[in-house]
């Protein structure tokens, strides 16, 4: 469905999957990856998100790595270049915003999670609602003063890591004046929306979370 292209990215260029959808541009959508890369779990997302009237847009925040491996995508976590990605989520949102032309969502899962707070901090009134999906990255610290979208977060019950941002992000956004609304499945744990890891995926819990991520784009945006 989609289509791999190139954004500016502050003087530089970067790349992303941008899925449209059948019937005109509608809303836009800003899918950021998990901490394996852009991948086809990642870009199908993006695919799901135009099925259903928004144009979706993921950007490659690893610049063309990708692994399957979890030590190597741990690896590749903290070799993130976080000034570069504040770059990179800043273009693919404003390249977004040239084709819906208006405030656009963000989303993301795992690292993703965290860069859609990342980007929703950074960009002011481009954004107009960030869901947060147990995002967590020891290395980004976000300018909550800037935030001005309503947050959704997702998370696991037995995900300590990720759980840990949560009175962040809750005393954050209470500071910045902006809704926040955290939601915490039982019985699951880290990644239970990712259909392809077979030992976290929950139905039940993603489910829900994508009708509620839908309803909350549909009535911000």
């Amino acid at each position: 469905m989609g289509e791999i292209v190139t954004f500016p990215s502050n003087g530089g260029t970067a790349q992303g999957y941008l899925a449209k959808p059948a019937n005109g541009p509608g809303k836009g959508v800003i899918v950021f990856q998990e901490w394996w890369g852009l991948n086809d779990n990642i870009k199908g997302i993006a695919d799901r998100f135009a099925a259903e009237g928004f144009t979706a847009l993921a950007p490659d925040m690893y610049h063309g790595k990708l692994t399957a491996e979890p030590d190597e995508a741990g690896k590749l976590l903290m070799a993130l270049n976080i000034e570069q990605a504040a770059k990179d989520a800043t273009g693919a949102i404003q390249y977004l915003k040239g084709i819906t032309g208006g405030p656009v969502g963000t989303v993301g899962f795992c690292m993703g999670g965290a860069l859609s707070l990342f980007a929703a901090c950074n960009n002011g009134n481009d954004v107009g609602a960030c869901i947060d999906y147990y995002g967590g990255h020891p290395a980004i610290k976000y300018n909550f003063a800037g935030l001005t979208a309503p947050v959704l977060g997702f998370w696991a019950e037995n995900d300590a890591f990720a759980n840990s941002n949560q009175p962040i992000i809750e005393a954050g956004t209470n500071e910045a004046g902006v809704s926040y609304e955290g939601l915490t499945y039982p019985g699951t744990g880290h990644a239970f929306f990712n259909e392809d890891h077979a030992g976290t995926f929950d139905k039940a819990a993603a489910d829900d979370t994508w009708n509620r991520a839908l309803a909350f784009y549909r009535a911000n945006l």
